[in-house]
């Protein structure tokens, strides 16, 4: 069994993602209730962001800490593939 894959940044990320989790639940909440879909839509976007921005740092960090400095031909691939996510 390989071993766990944690970062600095993961604690934080879990955070930001957990807040994210409530947002979204709260939006569902919303359109249930019947409220108004600017206001639905509105949350919505600030979930995407928090989203977007967790995505981001995961990323950003991948970068800073997993691919080797010395730019094998393996850590080049492995940019290219991830960066497509941002």
């Amino acid at each position: 069994m390989a071993e766990p894959h944690v970062h600095a940044s993961h604690p934080s990320l879990i955070v930001r993602l957990k807040r994210a989790d409530g947002h979204l639940r709260a939006v569902i909440e919303m359109i249930e209730a019947g409220k108004s879909c600017l206001e639905v839509a509105q949350q919505l976007q600030a979930v995407e962001k928090a989203v977007a921005n967790a995505k981001r740092a995961l990323i950003h960090d991948h970068i800073d800490h997993c691919l080797d400095a010395e730019g094998s031909d393996a850590d080049r691939v492995e940019l290219r593939t991830i960066t497509r996510f941002l």
